[in-house]
């Protein structure tokens, strides 16, 4: 009998489920909305919206084959976003995850309504915790030696809870914390055709390299248009 038909395709379609098996963590795809300068808001955090209508429903479907969507608290405090899929049809809801160390999320923000909300964080607060497990937000603490939440450990948490695939949308300073932690497996990257200046913010938050060499290495995986824009999709050569 024939054995390893259609391989490549088949482990495409279960790519993440695959890597958690073997690599014990989700497969971690950050999804970034930049203008032709590379710049994902302006200075004063707002960002919406650079991309088309287009685009932000093709990020929806992204958002409907996740497990979960990740974001860090600057997003909740600039956005204030739902984290929910909207522009298309889906059976269920991704998980919302947070990455919060001082637990700063104001008890009124979007996330927290509707499902139930994962939040990291790297502090005790006991009287934040019981406010937002009324809020029915579940609270894991994971610090790391800096008073952050350590990241790896969080990815491993989110593997032990069947997760297998995770959309980051976050801003620069998470985008560029979970690049250097490397757990960045796929960039979704969607360019639009304007400018936004040297002043606006960037991707991601990379500490400045003196030589060529040490530039991060990634694979092209695909690049289309989706409406007046292009997207990228790109994996990391770790």
């Amino acid at each position: 009998s024939a054995v390893g038909l259609l391989e490549r395709q088949a482990q495409e379609l279960n790519r993440g489920f695959i890597f958690r098996m073997t690599r014990k963590r989700p497969w971690i795809r950050l999804k970034v909305a930049a203008s032709l300068d590379g710049k994902t808001a302006l200075n004063n955090g707002a960002s919406q919206w650079i991309t088309g209508e287009p685009a932000r429903r093709d990020g929806h479907v992204w958002r409907a084959r996740s497990c979960g969507i990740l974001t860090g608290i600057g997003t909740v405090k600039d956005d204030n976003p739902k984290l929910t899929v909207r522009a298309v049809d889906t059976t269920r809801q991704p998980q919302k995850i947070l990455i919060d160390s001082r637990l700063e999320v104001p008890l009124d923000a979007a996330l927290l309504d509707g499902s139930p909300a994962l939040i990291f964080c790297a502090i005790a607060n006991a009287e934040k915790v019981k406010r937002l497990n009324d809020r029915n937000a579940t609270v894991v603490m994971r610090p790391d030696e800096h008073g952050k939440v350590d990241l790896v450990a969080m990815a491993t948490e989110l593997a032990s809870r069947g997760m297998n695939e995770i959309l980051v949308e976050a801003g620069t300073k998470l985008n560029g914390s979970l690049m250097k932690a490397k757990l960045i497996d796929e960039l979704l990257i969607y360019i639009a055709p304007h400018l936004l200046g040297d002043s606006a913010r960037g991707m991601f938050g990379l500490p400045e390299i003196s030589a060529l060499s040490d530039r991060s290495e990634l694979t092209l995986h695909d690049v289309r248009q989706i409406g007046a824009d292009i997207r990228i999709t790109a994996r990391t050569n770790y």
